[in-house]
């Protein structure tokens, strides 16, 4: 659906599950009206200004990656046959090229690609190499319920420090 946005050795690359059908109709990550990512990227001092769905790619110069564990499908986690994804493929994508920090951007893309039943946001005791894995709430719209931008703030401290 949405190419990867990757390359050796950034500070973090944002893992979401899919696209949704509004990105992958639009060809950018995150646009979706309800989606809070680029509000929070900007609020959490990742990014120095408000960017919008369509400047995803000025992520790069900024240090910041994108990817998603399931890169053929799009929709809502209901709508995906996660038999489908590819967390292996994943794994061979962050070990190639390093970034230091791997953020999952919700529950789901860090279960499918942990293959794990269950996992809390936070740091993570597995690494991929000498990547950490963070988990953060998700931003689409559809997980408002979930919604805490304190681990938000809490992974950007964290990039501070492992970019430091």
């Amino acid at each position: 659906m949405l190419r990867d946005l990757l390359a050796p050795d950034l500070k973090i690359v944002f893992c979401g599950t899919a696209a949704s059908e509004v990105s992958a109709a639009r060809g950018e990550y995150y646009a979706g009206p309800g989606n809070k990512f680029w509000s929070i990227l900007h609020e959490i001092g990742l990014t120095p200004r408000l960017l919008a769905p369509a400047e995803y790619g000025d992520l790069l110069g900024l240090g910041i990656g994108l990817t998603d564990v399931v890169k053929d499908q799009a929709g809502g986690d209901a709508d995906i046959d996660f038999v489908r994804s590819d967390p292996d493929g994943l794994c061979r994508k962050i070990t190639r090229f390093a970034p230091g920090i791997l953020a999952f951007n919700g529950k789901r893309a860090a279960q499918v690609f942990l293959k794990l039943r269950r996992v809390e946001y936070g740091v993570q005791t597995l690494q991929v190499g000498e990547t950490r894995l963070f988990v953060a709430p998700s931003t689409s719209g559809a997980a408002n319920g979930y919604w805490d931008a304190s681990i938000w703030c809490g992974l950007s401290e964290l990039v501070r420090r492992t970019s430091a």
